[in-house]
């Protein structure tokens, strides 16, 4: 009998966990529950892990006797793990697994494991959503209605928006949610421009252009999606300078990562008239600084569309999430090779 402890918070429920994992495993399967706080608690830096909700020796007093663990946001560090000798499996149910200290893990001999993808359709329908959002100026004039004001000077040309259909929209990035969203936006006519080094030669053929830089998609795109991982390659990949490339009265939108776009520089860029618009569903620290200069673009009225990370906030993502950890975890058992395990090396590309 396999011990596991489904360590769940208030959006990956540790019920779901469990129901996933007999689903997956029958009654070969012991399942221990643990519930974090996040989102009602936001989650931080816990030892050397960030993104980690609840704290060490929390999770060392659940782990006691577990062979294995699923989580979210659990934070794993060497102190937990060295808290933890019988623990020989981790699921992070997640992309990017920066709550885990996969060094740590390796050095204890722990197998570790993520869900790429899981959120992609719930992020790429989300963009989506802030793209059109911020081009049809969609929160601006519901604003309006709400302070009892009919407000004709939306059919202004000097404030009427840009339609999708014949438009060249730009994304950097084309995996798991450029790429949807690429082809929905070929679907509804646009042009689509991609920069991404790692999308597969054949990949998207007939949907995008594949351009060869960051400054050539800049350069050609009324319209620019994020959707790149943050690394120390591709921080600040959008900053003053790549924001003056682009044409003037352009168009941005993140919901990749806060680190990927200077925001100061699109607030001077919006304040400027060098950017019509941005829609934003991540920032450069979170929960946010609401004295930072983005705000105070939107307070000024500014065509700016924010939302607080929830572009993953679906209840899709959290089945997909709990769904490929358990079906790891049981190839883990029956010793096939996973789908998705995670060292030290492949920490960036997570």
């Amino acid at each position: 009998m396999t011990t596991v402890l489904a360590a769940g918070d208030r959006f990956i429920r540790p019920q779901l966990f469990r129901d996933e994992l007999h689903a997956a495993l029958g009654a070969e399967v012991q399942v221990k529950t643990l519930e974090l706080p996040w989102p009602d608690i936001p989650f931080g830096t816990v030892g050397n892990v960030n993104e980690a909700s609840g704290d060490e020796q929390l999770l060392i007093d659940a782990l006691v006797g577990c062979d294995a663990m699923v989580t979210q946001l659990a934070p794993v560090t060497e102190k937990v793990l060295a808290a933890s000798p019988r623990l020989k499996f981790i699921g992070v149910s997640r992309g990017g697994p920066t709550n885990i200290d996969l060094a740590a893990c390796e050095r204890h001999s722990v197998t570790v494991c993520n869900v790429p993808g899981r959120n992609g359709p719930a992020t790429a329908e989300m963009s989506l959503g802030l793209l059109l959002a911020v081009l049809r100026r969609i929160p601006a004039t519901q604003r309006t209605l709400e302070n009892g004001v009919w407000d004709g000077s939306f059919y202004r040309a000097d404030q009427v928006g840009l339609e999708v259909e014949g438009t060249t929209i730009g994304l950097v990035g084309a995996g798991a949610v450029g790429s949807r969203l690429a082809t929905a936006l070929h679907a509804m006519g646009a042009t689509v421009l991609v920069y991404d080094p790692y999308l597969p030669d054949q990949a998207l053929q007939g949907i995008v252009e594949r351009v060869q830089g960051v400054e050539e998609l800049l350069q050609r795109s009324k319209v620019v999606s994020i959707h790149a991982r943050l690394t120390e390659k591709t921080a600040n990949v959008i900053n003053a300078r790549s924001l003056n490339l682009m044409p003037r009265g352009s168009y941005l939108v993140n919901a990749a990562r806060g680190g990927l776009v200077d925001y100061a520089a699109v607030a001077a860029a919006l304040t400027t008239g060098q950017l019509a618009g941005a829609a934003f569903d991540v920032f450069p620290t979170e929960p946010v600084d609401f004295s930072h200069p983005i705000f105070d673009a939107a307070r000024k009225g500014l065509n700016v569309v924010m939302t607080p990370h929830i572009a993953g906030a679906s209840a899709q993502t959290a089945i997909r999430a709990a769904r490929g950890t358990a079906t790891e975890l049981a190839r883990f058992l029956g010793g096939e090779p996973l789908l998705a395990q995670l060292t030290e090396c492949a920490k960036v590309q997570a």
